[in-house]
C-alpha cells in the first residue's frame, strides 16, 4: 500500500514539473522572420531570435546555345516571309470570304478636294469672254464668261521638270480620242521600266480621257483622265488633265480657235 502510495506520488510530481517546464517554454512565442529575397522562397522560423530565414539561391540563366539561336532566328524570318494563306468560308454565315490585311488593295482617293470643283466665281481680268486661263500654280483652269466672272475647273498639271507657259488656241477637238504615246516619253518611261503601247484606242481605259482639246501645233492638249484623283496635282507630262465630266462640259462650251493662256 506505501509503495503503491509513494509511486503515484512521484509520477504527479513528474507531471506538474514537465507541465511547469514546458509553460515556461512557450511563455513568449519566437518572432516570424521573412527572408529579404523577395523572389526566393520564404518561410517562417520558428527556431527563436537567433533564427535565421532559409533562403534558396538563385538559379542562374543558363545561356541558350549558338546553334540554337540561330534555329529562332530562321523559324522567325521564315514566318515572316511566308506568303499570306486566303481565308477559307467556314460556316452556312460567312457571306463572303475575309481577305487578308496584306493582300487588300491600297485605298484609291476616289473624291478630290471641293474647291476643285467646277463652279462660277469672281475673275477680274482683261481678256474676252471665251478665253481660257490656266493658272498651274494654283491648278485652276478658268473660261471667262464676262462681266468680272469665270467658270473655274480644277486642273491637273505638268510635274517638276514638265512645266511651261504660253499662249496657243485650240487647233482640234475629239471626242474619247486615241493616244499615241511620244518617242520620247515611251523611252523615258521604259527607263523607268514602264512599257508604254505604241497606240491606244480611244476609251474609258485612255490616259486622255472622254474629251481632248489640241493646242496649236504641239503635243499638248486639254484632256480628260482615267485617274480623277490625280486632279489637284502636279503629275502629267505637261498636259492639263481634267475630270470627264469637266472636260465633257468645257468641250461643249469652246470652239476651234479658242484663246488659250497657260501661266
Amino acid at each position: 500500500m506505501k509503495k503503491t502510495l509513494f509511486l503515484a506520488f512521484s509520477l504527479a510530481a513528474a507531471f506538474s514539473s514537465t507541465a511547469a517546464l514546458a509553460q515556461d517554454r512557450y511563455r513568449e512565442r519566437p518572432p516570424v522572420v521573412l527572408s529579404p529575397d523577395l523572389a526566393a522562397p520564404w518561410v517562417m522560423q520558428l527556431a527563436g531570435p537567433n533564427g535565421r530565414p532559409v533562403v534558396y539561391p538563385r538559379q542562374a540563366a543558363q545561356p541558350r546555345a549558338v546553334y540554337q539561336q540561330r534555329e529562332v532566328y530562321r523559324e522567325r524570318e521564315a514566318y515572316q516571309q511566308r506568303e499570306p494563306q486566303p481565308m477559307v468560308r467556314r460556316g452556312i454565315f460567312d457571306r463572303s470570304p475575309v481577305q487578308p490585311v496584306a493582300m487588300r488593295p491600297q485605298p484609291v482617293r476616289s473624291q478630290i478636294e471641293p474647291q476643285f470643283l467646277p463652279q462660277t466665281v469672281a475673275y477680274d481680268t482683261k481678256e474676252r469672254a471665251g478665253t481660257i486661263v490656266i493658272d498651274t500654280n494654283n491648278r485652276f483652269l478658268y473660261l471667262v464668261t464676262g462681266n468680272g466672272q469665270a467658270r473655274r475647273y480644277g486642273v491637273g498639271v505638268g510635274k517638276p521638270g514638265f512645266e511651261w507657259a504660253g499662249e496657243h488656241k485650240v487647233t482640234r477637238k475629239a471626242e474619247w480620242p486615241d493616244w499615241t504615246p511620244p518617242s520620247e516619253m515611251i523611252q523615258r518611261e521604259a527607263v523607268k521600266g514602264h512599257y508604254l503601247p505604241a497606240r491606244m484606242d480611244g476609251g474609258p481605259e485612255n490616259p486622255l480621257g472622254a474629251r481632248a482639246m489640241y493646242l496649236g501645233s504641239t503635243l499638248y492638249r486639254i484632256h480628260g483622265t482615267n485617274a480623277p484623283w490625280t486632279i489637284g496635282s502636279a503629275v502629267s507630262s505637261g498636259c492639263i488633265r481634267m475630270r470627264n465630266e469637266d472636260v465633257t462640259d468645257l468641250y461643249e462650251r469652246v470652239n476651234v480657235g479658242t484663246k488659250v493662256i497657260v501661266m
